[in-house]
């Protein structure tokens, strides 16, 4: 019997990455990644893939996108793209189109990745069963992870959007961020901060405390590189806030979920720092849960590299549980 042939999309705010299979579980190929700004719709960007790659259009779609999935009309949080399930799927023709998160479709992947893919930072040995957390700054902060029911080798994954709880403050100066930041934005997400933009918002936040020294900036990576290539101690601290909030979150979600299984690093930023988030604050402030610290200390985490583009795997996972039939 042959098997049909897949489009997989992992739809960011920023990028969209494409490849197609040749059967479930089979190899990607003619992976890209598009900036989603060069194109007007979803369609216009699966559309111009098709015709680069030059092959039919495949009879099956899968994409996980980086907004909630709650029916069929989806309307992009980061991005301006709004669509139609239905429509997508009529217009090229798909015989089943499944749309999941983004990180849902990250969650999927995990049990795929090998040691290669990860790099951990701190922490025990994964607890076989136990449930498995899941979050990653990009240009928002996905957030999903992995309940293990009996008899699951792969794990159900988990829909929500931790990435909008409330931003605690752990410090006076914490506190003294997080106030610009509410002026600025009223409720103060966890996105707010950690998250590209987010970094953006914490450098200017400094400067802003520090009456307005340092340099103006528009992009993360400028403050990134500020921070470890020119040594700027503003944006040096952005940055340790950053890891520090992000560490702050991982072990929220790590103790709501029981995460014994492990806690996985997605989304763009974080792989870009290299060694230096190893020895940041955001190890430390995981731990950082008082009675909890051992608990929370025997827990690895790992730092997915995202060359490997699992969510695109973990989108095609998603067809074979969605099953036969339309999607």
């Amino acid at each position: 019997m042959q098997h049909p042939q897949r489009l997989l999309a992992d739809i960011g705010g920023t990028n969209i990455r494409l490849a197609w299979q040749a059967e479930p579980g089979g190899a990607l190929h003619d992976t890209r990644v598009l900036p989603c700004a060069q194109f007007p719709t979803v369609d216009a960007a699966l559309a111009a893939y098709l015709q680069e790659v030059g092959v039919p259009t495949p009879r099956e779609a899968a994409f996980g996108i980086a907004n909630p999935v709650t029916g069929d009309a989806i309307r992009m949080t980061n991005h301006s793209w709004s669509f139609s399930q239905r429509a997508v799927r009529e217009a090229f023709g798909f015989e089943r189109l499944v749309v999941i998160n983004d990180f849902t479709a990250l969650a999927l992947a995990l049990p795929l990745l090998t040691p290669e893919q990860l790099r951990p930072v701190g922490g025990g040995l994964a607890v076989p069963g136990s449930a498995i957390a899941l979050l990653g700054p990009g240009t928002g902060l996905g957030v999903s992870g992995l309940v293990f029911p009996p008899g699951s080798s792969h794990g159900v994954p988990l829909s929500g959007e931790g990435g909008h709880v409330t931003l605690p403050a752990q410090t006076r100066r914490e506190f003294e961020v997080l106030s610009v930041l509410q002026e600025r934005y009223g409720h103060v997400s966890a996105e707010r901060a950690v998250s590209g933009a987010g970094l953006v918002d914490l450098y200017h936040a400094v400067r802003t405390l520090e009456h307005h020294s340092g340099e103006e900036v528009s992009a993360a990576a400028e403050v990134t590189e500020l921070a470890l290539q020119a040594s700027d101690p503003l944006a040096l601290e952005a940055l340790e806030l950053f890891c520090g909030f992000l560490g702050s979150v991982a072990g929220n979600l790590a103790l709501t979920l029981g995460a014994r299984g492990g806690v996985y690093l997605g989304g763009g930023i974080v792989p870009r720092l290299g060694t230096w988030f190893d020895s940041s604050p955001f190890r430390a402030r995981f731990e950082a849960k008082g009675r909890f610290q051992a608990y929370l200390a025997s827990i690895p985490c790992w730092v997915i590299d995202p060359s490997a583009t699992p969510a695109l795997h973990g989108a095609s996972r998603a067809l074979d549980i969605a099953g036969p039939g339309p999607a």
